[in-house]
């Protein structure tokens, strides 16, 4: 008998010839390993390299679309994409430079405020304020695994923001966007727009670009263990991610 559990561990690499494809990259997980704190994720001189050489064989249709903010995109990533996107969607920057930003919803001061008062008595829960949004990491604390979810659903209700789960994460954002929309967004943009869409995440925030790859003509691609999933392809770790990006290819 074939369970769901069998067939995602059978999901085969994504093939390492593409016909003009355009690749979206998750960081944590996908081009970084995960960390105890999110600034333990430090620039890494192979990956920096690997990015700006796939960069430019595919004249430019390269981005990165992460949880966390451009600004911790691009120094982890030492600005090697041009397009990028932070905050699930919430933060845009185009391969020209221009930026989208979403105004924040008042309610996030209101979820920073409760998230710092959780994590004042629970040692290894850190708050993170993206002012769009508001991040608790239990990583360091995952007893506080329930309490911290129960905490999310509540203010998620009380504020009308959008409750966003992750790796050992939960996170409070402005309401319109996540991933699938970002990369929506820049498939209709030059360099982008009539290429392959070609989406790699490891969490549940990546489920959205996943879909709105397959939708878009291309496919996702999940990294890491199995887990039931919108990816047609896998990859088991961060050091096959960054091997695949260096030997894929552009088929004429």
């Amino acid at each position: 008998m074939t369970t769901a559990a069998s067939t995602i561990r059978q999901l085969p690499a994504p093939p390492g010839r593409l016909t003009r494809p355009a690749l979206f990259l998750d960081m944590d997980g996908v081009l970084a390993p995960l960390a105890e704190t999110p600034d333990a994720v430090v620039p890494d001189a192979r990956r920096t390299a690997v990015l700006r050489a796939l960069a430019q064989r595919l004249n430019g249709r390269l981005a990165i679309i992460s949880g966390r903010t451009l600004a911790e995109i691009d120094r982890i990533a030492e600005s090697a994409a041009a397009s990028a996107s932070g905050v699930h969607g919430l933060e845009r920057r185009r391969a020209d430079g221009s930026l989208d930003r979403a105004a924040a919803d008042p309610a996030v001061r209101d979820a920073v405020a409760a998230f710092q008062d959780f994590a004042r008595t629970r040692p290894g829960i850190i708050v993170e304020d993206k002012a769009v949004s508001a991040s608790l990491h239990y990583r360091q604390a995952q007893g506080e695994a329930e309490a911290v979810g129960a905490l999310a659903e509540r203010l998620a209700d009380e504020t009308g923001l959008t409750l966003q789960p992750g790796n050992l994460v939960v996170e409070l954002k402005t309401p319109g966007t996540d991933k699938g929309t970002a990369l929506a967004a820049f498939m209709a943009e030059a360099p982008f727009k009539g290429a392959m869409p070609v989406m790699l995440g490891d969490d549940l925030t990546d489920e959205d670009g996943f879909r709105a790859a397959e939708a878009l003509g291309g496919f996702g691609v999940l990294v890491g263990p199995p887990r039931a999933t919108a990816a047609r392809h896998g990859l088991p770790d961060v050091d096959a991610v960054l091997a695949w990006l260096d030997a894929v290819e552009e088929t004429p």
